[in-house]
Formats: structure tokens, sequence, C-alpha cells
């Protein structure tokens, strides 16, 4: 299992474990499937051009099992405690718990279990690891109190990677399906500049058997949203980042956007990390293979380009807030 960033031994200011918790038992909790196929960022439209750097050219999958039903009630069961620490994320989403991890032991042991994460680099074709920041580490989304809004609008997410996990029974929620558009974020944008949002003949509503049914996806690439209820009802799904273990990739990263929305006590150093971490393995790489060149501004740009993660985090902490990106409704 990939580890890039391990799991901080000491709670952040604020943060306390839940008690009563049952102990994570992978035995016990998980119950890990293969998907039975696999969207490529290709057929949605993406260019070879532009999907050489990103983390994998895998777009999405068909739903998959990943909990027993055990591990689905107590998931459901997590969750319900943790609603308590709700929030909204702008105009995006009305009710998400975010640092979840940093609440709950079992939530926690999930997120990072290294089965999981050894499952989802088989789907991806790609050697993952649990994200560095742990803000993206076991994001829980809930319900709205209106019937009237998505209860997430289109968007494709500040990180590459992750799963979508259905903790409440999907069979028992009318409408709040999980959306994804047949094609490419800059089309979404065009779409959205229009006034208009991904038409229904191009797009995917993946059916869940049940709680503890997940779907992976390539989040900044594909282009997704949970709809509308149609009644008032609990309704429930959990979200994992993962991050290539590669640092010569793209990050596929919009932290900026987290700023209104995260704990500083958690992000500024949660971020400071996973950028030391991608400048790390560039500089190393540089350290290794750079071979004696007379080009001073070629050796300069190898030079910048191994610190530009720890550069742009360092100006996008200092720059200030954004609006959370998102393409309507």
């Amino acid at each position: 299992m990939g580890v890039a960033v391990a799991f901080p031994d000491v709670l952040p200011a604020g943060y306390a474990w839940i008690e009563d918790e049952p102990e994570f038992d992978p035995d016990r909790h998980l119950a890990l499937e293969r998907p039975a196929e696999l969207v490529m960022l290709a057929d949605l439209g993406y260019t070879e051009e532009e999907i050489t750097q990103k983390a994998t050219p895998v777009a999405a999958s068909t739903p998959f099992r990943l909990l027993t039903p055990e591990g689905a009630e107590i998931m459901l069961s997590v969750a319900r405690r943790l609603r308590e620490f709700a929030r909204p994320a702008g105009d995006r989403i009305e009710r998400m718990t975010r640092s979840g991890c940093y609440r709950s032991r079992w939530l926690r042991d999930l997120c990072i279990s290294p089965d999981v994460t050894d499952h989802l680099t088989t789907i991806y074709g790609i050697e993952v690891a649990p994200h560095a920041m742990p803000v993206h580490l076991g994001h829980i989304n809930y319900e709205p109190s209106t019937i009237n809004e998505a209860i997430d609008k289109w968007h494709h997410d500040t990180l590459a990677l992750d799963y979508v996990l259905t903790v409440t029974d999907p069979a028992s929620v009318p409408g709040g399906r999980f959306e994804y558009f047949l094609g490419t974020k800059h089309e979404a944008a065009e779409l959205a500049e229009q006034g208009e949002t991904p038409p229904a003949e191009r797009v995917v509503a993946p059916e869940f058997p049940a709680p503890g049914y997940a779907i992976a996806l390539h989040g900044d690439m594909v282009v997704h949203r949970a709809t509308p209820l149609t009644e008032l009802v609990e309704r429930i799904t959990m979200v994992n980042g993962y991050m290539a273990m590669d640092p010569m990739l793209d990050d596929q990263s919009r932290t900026v956007d987290l700023i209104p929305v995260d704990d500083h006590a958690c992000l500024w150093t949660e971020w400071a990390k996973f950028a030391a971490w991608r400048s790390h393995g560039r500089l190393s790489e540089l350290l290794h293979e750079l071979e004696f060149n007379p080009d001073r501004e070629a050796v300069a740009h190898r030079l910048e380009n191994a610190i530009a993660d720890v550069q742009k985090a360092v100006d996008e902490m200092r720059g200030g807030e954004q609006r959370m990106l998102h393409y309507g409704g």
C-alpha cells in the first residue's frame, strides 16, 4: 500500500474522538468486489494530450461493493453521529461534514485501510494512497432542507481521485441520484456560460444496489452531481479521497477552494505537507537524474518546476478566499 503522508498522531485543536465506537475490522466490515466495467477519460472526449499527465486514464467505474451489511450499518451510525458538525460548502452543497476522520476512529481506519487502498489501485491501474490531506478523507454529504435544489450541484472535485459510497439505502431515497456527465469539464463550463447544464441524453445515473456500494471516480476530470430529492428524507453519501503516488504527474488539486470551507486548524498544515510531499518527490528526481547542462535557463526551469507546488501553495494561502467552483444545478 502506498502512503504519501502518514495520518497525524495528534488531533488538531478543537477535535476529540467520539466514544463507544466499534473497532474497524476489515474481515467483518469490508466486502471488496471488482466493478463490472470502467469508463475511460477518452470515452468522455478528453484528448490523448490531456490524459497523458493525469493520474490515470480511468474516468469512472460501475458501482461495486465495498462494505458488508455490518460495515454499512456502522458507516450509517457514524455518519449520523457526525451530522452535528455539518456545514455548507458555499452555494454548492447545503450540508456536509469534513475532517470526520479526526472524530471517528472507525471512519479513519476505513478511509486509510490498506485493503481498500490496494483495491482502488487495481481499479485505477496506478499506485495510489489515501490523500495526504485528511480533510479529503471521509467527506460526508447530507440531504438538504429543501427539495428545490440539487443536493450537490454539477462540479468536478478539488482533488484527483475518490470514491462515492452510498450510506443510506438508495432504494429508500426518492430522488437524490448520483449522476455524471458523458463529456469533459471544458464542455460543462461552456454549457454553464450559456446558462445550461449537461443534457439528459448525456448523463449517466449508475444504479447502486444497496448501502455500502461505491463508484470510483477520477474526480477532477468527471463532472458529476447529486440530483434534488422529491421528498425530504435522510440521504447520506461518503466520499474518500486518494492521490497518485507519482509526484511527477499533474497535481489536479484546487486546494484554494477549500479556504472558505475547511477548518483552518487543519487546512494550512495539511496543505503545506501535501505541497512539500510533491516538491520533495520532484526535487529527489532532480537530485538523482539531472545531468550536466551548460544551459542556465534550462536548469533553472527544472529547479523552478520542482518547487512549483510549494510556491503555488504559498501564493494561494496568502491570496485569500475564492468561490467554490461549480456549474449550477
